[in-house]
């Protein structure tokens, strides 16, 4: 079966505004000269443009889909969010949460990411493709049910869960988000829950600043369902595979998923201006070999990846190429230019040492046996 690949030129047309990078604007902070958060439309339009100029597009299901209806958002938001959200849309825009801006419209755009999404999720659970990667904006895994933060206005894989769950397709579900901020909305949805599973890596006290620690299990039915690991800055591109290897992949043997949905941000990579991870493309390549193995093992390679962060313009469409080669296979392979260059920024072996000793500590308080 074949790869899919869900996106939408309407995804890069949302818009914000009111910041220079993560600041509003204001008092000693003038704009940048290119306007607006890091999260912008570029990082995704060049992914998907090195994709139809390498012709790997040719070896994917490129698909669209259609938005997320009133009642998908319903079963993760609550009404009385989604009726503000819908009302500041149609007058023109505004911002509900921090750091979430929207321009008129932003509604629709918001529910068409969450729609492509579901309909990836979808088309994996029925067999119509064996993996698939939603190339959503707005990303999703910071919105709570009822506060948009961090860029994300609706959470998309939470919307995608639910609508899989409403279906019948599946019951039990992994989410392994490898952005480089916690993924606390997701989290929050999840935390009472045992039948989803949510693993988050992180740089530790990026974003948000107070949620994401270790010891932040899951709560009633959902104690042991919710695993942070808070990486210090610098891991890189050997800390993160170890993190993986050691403490994402036992847990996910241990809970034994129907499918598998990462979180894909590519903000751990070296170049992104807010984050402090010196991730590479061959990193995420790597990762995304490790959750195709898991899923392969565990649900019958039924995998899934949705677009999150990522803000160095250069460097994301060489991360995101890596991974669509790893889950296709396809023979149409983009070289990383950087390659040289970041295999030399890496830590050293004293520092890989430490690291890696961080990472067993971390496993064994999760109880892991990595």
């Amino acid at each position: 079966m074949t790869t899919g690949f869900f996106w939408d030129e309407k995804c890069f047309w949302h818009a914000g505004g009111n910041y220079a990078l993560t600041l509003p604007l204001g008092g000693f902070v003038q704009p940048l000269a290119a306007g607006g958060l890091p999260e912008n439309p570029e990082t995704k339009r060049r992914m998907k443009n090195l994709m139809e100029v390498s012709g790997i597009v040719d070896d994917l299901s490129m698909r669209h889909a259609d938005p997320a209806t009133w009642q998908d958002m319903a079963r993760v938001h609550p009404e009385t969010y989604l009726t503000a959200f819908k009302e500041m849309s149609d007058a023109g825009g505004g911002e509900l949460g921090l750091r979430t801006p929207f321009a008129k419209g932003g509604f629709e755009i918001a529910a068409l990411s969450a729609g492509l999404a579901k309909a990836a999720l979808l088309a994996v659970l029925r067999g119509d493709l064996q993996n698939a990667y939603a190339l959503s904006r707005p990303p999703g895994h910071h919105c709570l049910p009822d506060w948009p933060n961090g860029f994300c206005l609706l959470n998309n894989i939470a919307i995608a869960i639910e609508s899989a769950r409403a279906a019948g397709l599946a019951q039990r579900f992994a989410v392994v988000d490898w952005d480089v901020h916690h993924g606390n909305g997701t989290e929050a949805i999840f935390y009472d829950r045992g039948d989803v599973l949510t693993i988050s890596l992180h740089q530790e006290a990026n974003y948000p600043l107070d949620t994401g620690a270790i010891t932040d299990r899951g709560r009633g039915a959902g104690e042991g369902c919710n695993l942070n690991v808070p990486l210090p800055s610098g891991v890189g591109h050997v800390g993160y595979l170890e993190a993986m290897e050691r403490i994402v992949l036992p847990a996910l043997a241990a809970f034994k998923p129907d499918v598998i949905i990462v979180a894909c941000g590519f903000d751990a990579g070296i170049f992104d201006p807010i984050a402090r991870q010196l991730c590479t493309a061959e990193t995420f390549r790597l990762m995304t070999r490790q959750v195709m193995q898991a899923a392969d093992a565990l649900c019958g390679g039924r995998l899934l990846l949705v677009h999150e962060g990522g803000y160095s313009e250069a460097y994301v469409p060489f991360c995101g190429h890596a991974v669509m080669e790893e889950l296709s296979g396809s023979p149409h392979t983009v070289p990383d230019p950087m390659a040289d260059t970041v295999a030399k920024r890496q830590p050293n072996a004293r520092m890989n040492a430490v690291f890696s000793d961080m990472i067993g500590e971390m496993a064994a308080e999760l109880g892991l046996a990595g």
